[in-house]
């Protein structure tokens, strides 16, 4: 079985590459030329360079190969202007989809990487409820609204392709790179916090995302979506109290920042951006994401219908990403 994984050097798609070797599949890493290969190191690895601007020269790129299985996790979750995303995150995957089509290769299964971030802040009464497939997607950032673009588009192709969609929730582990800086300010004594409002999160272990798009290679009904999570809802300190405990305990000062506060700074982290070109880790589509108060989701369709189940919770997941962490002298 031949397999072709998007994004495949970066976090989430170094993982699937790796996964698929272990599985026997002849696995072809899509990558631009300037992306790193650090965690693409396996000899068994064809490597592909995929140009998602049109539909053309990805035909050109395809033309001499026949893929059973494509897994989409090329995207752009961070850009300066919205319309980056909408380029990247809905276009690439016209023009990587179209392409496929043109070429009529013989899928069984391509597997889109979406996200809850899709739904937006809704069922924020509480005591809140899971959000489910049922729900009104209502993104309120500009990363959702381009992944939620991208999802109608595959829809209406309805069974001209068989697409599975998996829309995760907050994904960590080791090699990510979000996370992690929450992880060095908490080494630096200091964790930030925002809004007073109770605020119930969720979290997937990288390699729990792995499973389940194996799972969905294997038996996912074409056309489905499906949340995914470990399972389990925290409160907006748990996270923050596991890194804390696996660095040692050090001192540190635990700051909790109005909603206003955290427009302001974000609206300035935006409008430097702009200035100079360099994104900033606090712009505003971050607002709408740490504002939010519920990202509790339904997983139990992905457990009746693909037999996915968590393997691995929060404080074990957060003592393997810090470890490695300090294995890799990142920390």
């Amino acid at each position: 079985m031949k397999i072709l994984i998007t994004g495949a050097s970066g976090f989430i798609g170094s993982y699937i590459v790796e996964e698929a070797l272990k599985r026997g599949f002849e696995t072809w890493a899509a990558i631009r030329r300037s992306s790193s290969r650090a965690f693409l190191q396996d000899e068994r690895i064809h490597f592909l360079e995929l140009d998602f601007s049109s539909q053309e020269k990805i035909e050109e790129q395809l033309k001499d190969h026949q893929f059973d299985y494509v897994v989409h996790a090329a995207g752009a979750t961070k850009c300066l202007h919205k319309e980056d995303f909408f380029r990247i995150n809905l276009e690439g995957t016209q023009h990587l989809v179209n392409a496929l089509l043109t070429l009529q290769m013989p899928l069984k299964r391509f597997v889109y990487i979406s996200s809850l971030s899709i739904m937006g802040a809704i069922r924020e009464q509480q005591p809140y409820e899971e959000i489910r497939e049922s729900d009104e997607a209502q993104p309120n950032t500009a990363y959702g609204k381009s992944k939620l673009a991208a999802e109608e588009w595959l829809s209406s192709l309805n069974s001209q392709f068989p697409y599975i969609i998996l829309r995760p929730t907050g994904v960590y582990g080791p090699r990510e790179r979000d996370y992690f800086l929450q992880v060095k300010s908490i080494r630096n004594h200091v964790d930030f916090a925002v809004g007073f409002q109770r605020q119930d999160i969720t979290f997937v272990y990288v390699t729990d995302v792995v499973q389940a798009i194996f799972l969905a290679l294997d038996k996912g009904e074409v056309g489905r979506k499906y949340f995914l999570s470990d399972g389990e809802v925290y409160q907006s300190s748990e996270f923050s109290n596991l890194v804390h405990q696996e660095l040692g305990c050090p001192w540190w000062i635990r700051i909790t920042a109005p909603i206003w506060l955290l427009r302001v700074i974000t609206w300035c982290g935006d409008y430097l951006g702009r200035m100079t070109g360099k994104m900033s880790a606090l712009n505003n589509d971050k607002f709408n994401i740490l504002r939010q108060r519920n990202w509790r989701c339904d997983i139990e369709p992905a457990r009746r219908e693909l037999g996915y189940e968590s393997e691995v919770k929060l404080a074990e997941g957060v003592h393997r990403s810090i470890q490695w962490y300090k294995e890799n002298k990142w920390l």
